[in-house]
């Protein structure tokens, strides 16, 4: 059986640079025989967490919204790609919002100590972090870094590799740095062999 891969785009372009490197990393996980899912965050109808911390108790969200049915495919998922630019130092303000209601898995996993993660699951779960910034600031990623790897420990799918591109405002078009969008492929390529 195919593994399950879900491709997050946290950018709202869907032909934009971040949106072409994420799909070479599909790509490539689709070749090594992974299925993948992918999903435009942006597209996506949900509130921001409310912090009504009503899944202190619970496995579900009170809000109900198309947020539920990510809660379920996140657990099923073997490995998750994360697409996103940089704004602000940080990731877009939507992904942000995305990854904030995931405290369901957050009380579940520190506050009931009952992780939705089996540690089977977690063993051969891995994130594939990619991202693109304007500016070309040697710490320009180290914000975006900090807030994928905290989501990866949350839902039990630790940061693993990335492919990282700076200087866009001067790069512009993602496909004249052919050696980064081979890095995906090769990346998302050896996520869906590490998964065989």
């Amino acid at each position: 059986m195919a593994r399950k891969v879900i491709a997050l785009l946290g950018s709202p372009l869907t032909e934009g640079n971040t949106a072409r490197l994420l799909d070479e990393a599909i790509r490539g996980a689709e070749d090594a025989g992974c299925e993948v899912e992918k999903i435009v965050v942006a597209h996506l109808d949900f509130a921001p967490c409310m912090e009504i911390f009503y899944c202190v108790e619970n496995e579900t969200c009170q809000i109900r919204d198309e947020m539920i049915e990510i809660y379920d495919k996140f657990r099923e998922m073997d490995s998750l790609i994360i697409a996103t630019p940089v704004m602000t130092m940080g990731i877009p303000g939507k992904l942000k919002s995305f990854m904030d209601r995931f405290q369901v898995f957050y009380m579940a996993k520190y506050y009931r100590k009952e992780p939705l993660i089996s540690p089977e699951q977690r063993k051969r779960r891995r994130m594939l972090f990619l991202s693109i910034a304007g500016m070309n600031l040697p710490t320009v990623f180290d914000g975006a870094k900090v807030t994928a790897r905290a989501f990866g420990e949350i839902i039990d799918c630790p940061y693993w590799d990335e492919v990282l591109q700076n200087d866009m405002d001067t790069v512009r078009d993602i496909r004249t740095r052919p050696e980064v969008m081979e890095a995906a492929y090769r990346k998302g390529h050896e996520l869906g062999q590490l998964l065989a």
